[in-house]
């Protein structure tokens, strides 16, 4: 479908934009994911099928992930457990020094992205849950095997 776009100049329409569908909608050879979300579209081209779920997933689970990653890589004391003095001194220090607790631990930075990948992971396992979303997970990977197998 193509679609130009108008703008009153004076007394008169001029055009100023031109939308043609058969090029914005169009794909290259492979595969590729397309993910509709209120206000917009975002797609991922030409991707290895194997990742599919968890591209969707991770576009998906980004909030939730962000939010894992975070409390992951909070700081808190070196040893644990604290008791509950010295929880309550620990609020006030961290009350009082806002975000200039630089000497105290964080986690690692593998231990910050393996919660984001358990969350994306859970996030997955939900959506695979639903009897449509897995049937249709299960028919792309079999028309990729498929193809990978014909070219």
């Amino acid at each position: 479908m193509k679609k130009v776009y108008y703008e009153k100049v004076g007394g008169r329409y001029k055009p100023v934009a031109e939308y043609d569908s058969d090029i914005t909608d169009s794909f290259r050879h492979g595969n590729h994911i397309v993910m509709c979300h209120p206000g917009g579209r975002s797609f991922r081209y030409n991707i290895d099928p194997a990742f599919g779920p968890m591209i969707a997933a991770g576009h998906i689970a980004e909030e939730a992930m962000v939010k894992a990653m975070l409390t992951a890589s909070e700081r808190r004391p070196t040893n644990m457990p604290i008791t509950p003095a010295q929880k309550k001194a620990w609020n006030a220090l961290a009350k009082a020094l806002d975000d200039d607790i630089c000497s105290l631990q964080s986690s690692s930075a593998h231990d910050v992205v393996a919660a984001g990948v358990k969350a994306l992971v859970d996030e997955a396992n939900k959506l695979l849950t639903d009897p449509a979303t897995k049937h249709a997970w299960e028919q792309f990977m079999l028309v990729a095997a498929l193809k990978k197998t014909s070219t």
